[in-house]
């Protein structure tokens, strides 16, 4: 059975698991739901064990391998370029979307006081996550780590890759002999860590299972019938950027199928969905896009570590709705200079989310004070996050695999799908 028909036969059927505890109630049926909850751990720490060797190993053999520093900067201009492109697009996307659908949302002032007094609650937790958010001149300083070891213990993805880049960028000016040496023992790590995360992939679909069953039986209904225009705006704005930006981007620029691309994206999607993790997806990514599209370990061992660290056009777009629903929510009228300068704040925000539980959310303190809008009310988006994560997260790898073919098409790479 192919791997994306495994994944959606678990995708389906922790999601009917979930809503019919959800629905029913019943303590048996809450009980296995929550109770799958550590198999699905289980099935994460899997991934996270080889997520950052393979991260170091694949960018190191693919920058090393261009053996031209000037191919390097050429291939980080054009990832970036994407990557920024599609997360502007994205805001305004978000915003325009936004101020359709969420006035449809009638919000009485009884609704208001109780949603402001829910969010006043838990405010000082909020603002705490919201201390630890990297400010622009410590991003800058935190991008170069004084210990990279310490930077893969802490699961520092970003400044890893700036210190693996710069060495693999010093192997690539070296004597092709030497550089070889480098490169091919990267290729074998890569090639035996690989192997691994196939292995893991077999129980895939039991680990799908497990994280949609138990997400969907805590949050699920309750939670959609209390802000489901919200969600559905999200939902809704995402769905516009895929069919507007991505793939048109595959299909124009890429010149790849659309439907060849989404069969060969499928297992990295339904991943996203059910993780909300780039990172963890990342191991599935690099497969579908050296096995199934067939570009070149070159491109892809650059392109998705990157966009697995900063691609975050699906972040930002969730973001973007979230200020117009708080504004909505709390009276506070928005004008061109205020969706201006939170749309500023929502994009830097996304080069520099945290790993912090719903960084998403809490990266909105800089867009919040922005527009005048209260703090308190991220605890209340912290509270609707889950479903918009699952499927912010999966736009986020569906833009990180479509640059990487579009990349790949700049680069001059022949991809076996083209048109």
């Amino acid at each position: 059975m192919p791997s994306h028909v495994r994944m959606t036969i678990g995708l389906a059927a922790g999601l009917a698991l979930g809503l019919v505890a959800a629905w029913t109630q019943q303590p048996a049926l809450l009980t296995v739901a929550r109770g799958l909850r550590p198999l699905g751990t289980l099935f994460l720490n899997l991934l996270w064990m080889v997520v950052i060797p393979l991260v170091v190993t694949a960018l190191f053999a693919g920058v090393a391998g261009l053996g031209s520093v000037r191919r390097v900067g050429r291939l980080g201009i054009r990832t970036l370029g994407f990557f920024w492109a599609t997360t502007v697009a994205a805001i305004v996307i978000g915003f325009a979307v936004a101020a359709l659908c969420l006035p449809l949302a009638g919000v009485t002032p009884e609704q208001q006081a109780v949603l402001r007094q829910s969010a006043l609650a838990d405010s000082g937790a909020v603002r705490h996550a919201a201390d630890q958010m990297q400010s622009g001149a410590r991003f800058l300083v935190e991008l170069i780590p004084a210990n990279p070891v310490r930077a893969a213990i802490d699961g520092s993805l970003l400044p890893l890759i700036v210190a693996t880049t710069l060495f693999a960028v010093a192997a690539a000016g070296l004597p092709e002999e030497k550089r070889r040496t480098l490169t091919d023992l990267a290729d074998v790590v890569t090639a035996a860590l690989v192997r691994i995360v196939w292995w893991v992939l077999l129980i895939a679909p039991l680990g799908i299972f497990a994280l949609v069953a138990g997400a969907v039986a805590q949050f699920g209904l309750s939670l959609v019938k209390t802000m489901a225009v919200f969600v559905l705006a999200v939902i809704a704005g995402l769905g516009v950027f895929i069919a507007g930006v991505l793939l048109p981007a595959i299909a124009l620029v890429a010149r790849v199928r659309v439907s060849r691309f989404l069969q060969a994206a499928w297992p990295s999607l339904a991943m996203a969905f059910s993780t909300t993790s780039s990172l963890a997806t990342l191991p599935t990514m690099l497969a579908a896009a050296e096995q199934e599209l067939e570009i070149s370990r070159t491109v892809t061992s650059f392109v998705l570590p990157l966009g697995a660290s900063i691609n975050r056009s699906g972040s930002a777009l969730f973001q973007a709705v979230a200020i117009v629903f708080a504004a909505h929510l709390y009276g506070v009228p928005l004008g061109a200079a205020e969706l201006f300068q939170a749309g500023a704040a929502v994009f830097l925000a996304s080069l520099t989310v945290a790993s912090v539980p719903s960084a998403s959310v809490v990266s909105l303190a800089p867009a919040f004070s922005a527009t005048g809008l209260p703090l308190a009310g991220l605890t209340l988006l912290i509270g609707l996050d889950r479903i918009p994560d699952m499927f912010r997260t999966m736009t986020n790898v569906m833009g990180s695999l479509s640059g990487a073919a579009v990349v790949a098409a700049q680069e001059g790479d022949s991809i076996s799908t083209v048109v």
